[in-house]
């Protein structure tokens, strides 16, 4: 692919690396930050010293706070905005969209009224648009896999999955993001890959409830296996094909979270497991723990569903009803004997 206009909507680390990423590609990269004073910031330090310090940003990479600035005119726009303010960045980037832009979420999580994944969002806004014959010309895709932001912007030999229900949508996403170190497969299944992105935080939550509180191991191991057979049974009721969630946007993705130091979402855990509260790890957080607010949305989703979801179950009362993270695990344990194979 030739050197393009490429917006990236969200200046955290993710964000930032993609920016990066993109940027070492040869393309013309707008990063929009949120915060006229963190653009400013980053224009000044030449890198993102608030989420991702110690990379230069390069004369690639243009950072404004001006969203009209970084969409206008642009092939490509990367979405990398958190969930919850997804909706809504979206909606003031859409009239400034160029016609036949392709979009893509590189975001993870599940819209917490809606119960709609960041794809549907977009979906939702482009039909509520008025004009059917503009908005069926943009193009949309999600981008997920294991893949921490710092190993990215350093580098590192790195795999994920875009996917988009039009296959040369989806292979133009694959082509914008591919590099000799950031290796790209594509796939039609855009719910199943969302999913995958958005409920492993919730099982890397757990895991570090269970390292925290020293169960080792063979739990962690335990917690990844059943964890993927609640992710997998949602998905496949809400649509999603299986096989999706055995590849790098289900396994790959919750192995990471699950077990890497990176993870915000077993930072969570790990904390709540040693003893503190929910309210003082997010007090004291710098960065989004998507996992936190997804649970919410997820646990609405598996009643919605009438998916049995127990891992789930228990990291809800444990964030949202003050439920002893010992007794969350005892309850867990405890549960009626199952055949495994019946997901």
């Amino acid at each position: 692919m030739a050197p393009g206009q490429v917006a990236v909507i969200g200046a955290g680390s993710w964000g930032t690396a993609l920016a990066l990423l993109l940027a070492g590609k040869g393309h013309r990269v707008a990063l929009w930050a949120h915060r006229a004073g963190q653009a400013q910031a980053m224009v000044e330090e030449g890198e993102n010293r608030a989420y991702l310090p110690g990379f230069p940003l390069g004369r690639g990479i243009v950072v404004t706070a001006d969203l009209a600035a970084a969409v206008a005119g642009r092939t490509y726009v990367v979405m990398a905005i958190p969930s919850h303010g997804f909706r809504a960045v979206f909606e003031q980037a859409l009239p400034l969209l160029m016609n036949g832009a392709h979009v893509i979420s590189a975001a993870k999580g599940i819209e917490t009224f809606t119960l709609l994944t960041m794809s549907q969002v977009m979906a939702e806004e482009l039909a509520a648009a008025g004009e059917p014959a503009w908005s069926q010309a943009i193009r949309l895709g999600v981008l997920a896999g294991p893949s921490f932001a710092r190993e990215v912007a350093q580098g590192l030999p790195t795999a994920v999955t875009v996917a988009a229900s039009d296959r040369e949508a989806a292979r133009r996403f694959q082509e914008l993001f591919f590099t000799e170190r950031f290796r790209v497969y594509a796939s039609a299944d855009v719910i199943g890959l969302e999913l995958g992105g958005a409920l492993k935080n919730i099982v890397a939550i757990a895991a570090g409830i269970c390292d925290g509180l020293g169960y080792g191991t063979n739990t962690r191991a335990a917690l990844i296996t059943r964890g993927l057979a609640e992710i997998t049974r949602l998905g496949v009721r809400l649509g999603a094909k299986p096989l999706t969630f055995s590849g790098l946007g289900g396994l790959g993705d919750l192995v990471l979270t699950c077990t890497g130091d990176l993870s915000r979402n077993r930072q969570v855990g790990l904390q709540l497991g040693q003893g503190k509260s929910i309210t003082q790890i997010l007090h004291e957080m710098h960065m989004v723990a998507e996992g936190v607010k997804t649970t919410q949305s997820a646990w609405n989703l598996a009643r919605k569903m009438a998916v049995d979801m127990p891992i789930l179950e228990q990291v809800y009362g444990v964030l949202y009803e003050d439920k002893p993270v010992r007794q969350a695990v005892q309850d867990l344990l405890t549960r009626s004997q199952k055949e495994e194979v019946d997901l």
